[in-house]
């Protein structure tokens, strides 16, 4: 009998070049979260009591010590949570800390749909920049930001996650041409 064996979008690449460090990041869960305007209150008292965060506004996120959660404002009822975790009961984890016995919030798993690149090093805001649309300086962009955006035509959330360090979701069908048009940016820094 043969059992199955999860697989990474990019086989766990890693890359170095120009002082800038590519690599693919497979040990997030990712769960999509709908607020409905009837429970905003309670939804954002149950956030701080079990993350210890506030709700992030929309282009911004809040971190918590808790699963090394990142809760992303992507837009007003909207938000992904981004924590430390490797099993296949992502909503559960969540529904578990936030909703409780109540439905505060409609979550979707959606580990498996998104690759994620973390490109950090001094140079990779130069290489960011030629294939972002956004500013992404930090004047602009600081650290603890979050955009959607796309790259490359690609849709793309991007992530201030630290000076010189940034988060990037992509759709999984598009792993292989994102990384490309990452490290091709990487490559062409002159």
């Amino acid at each position: 009998m043969s059992s199955l064996q999860a697989l990474t979008a990019l086989d766990n690449f890693s890359e170095e070049s120009h002082g800038i460090t590519v690599t693919e990041v497979t040990d997030l869960a990712i769960v999509s979260m709908a607020i409905p305007a009837a429970t905003n209150d309670a939804f954002n008292k149950a956030i701080k009591k079990s993350y210890k965060v506030e709700r992030p506004a929309t282009g911004s996120f809040s971190q918590s010590k808790t699963d090394n959660a990142r809760f992303l404002g992507l837009q007003q009822d909207q938000m992904f949570v981004l924590f430390d975790y490797s099993s296949d009961r992502a909503v559960e984890e969540i529904s578990a800390k936030i909703n409780g016995s109540k439905q505060l919030s409609y979550l979707c798993d959606q580990s498996d749909s998104w690759v994620t690149l973390r490109v950090s090093g001094e140079n990779s805001i130069d290489a960011l920049e030629r294939i972002c649309p956004l500013d992404i300086n930090p004047s602009v962009f600081p650290v603890g930001s979050v955009a959607r955006t796309s790259m490359e035509h690609m849709a793309t959330i991007i992530i201030h996650e630290e000076e010189g360090s940034y988060l990037l979701l992509s759709l999984r069908s598009f792993a292989h041409s994102f990384l490309h048009a990452v490290t091709t940016s990487i490559k062409n820094i002159s």
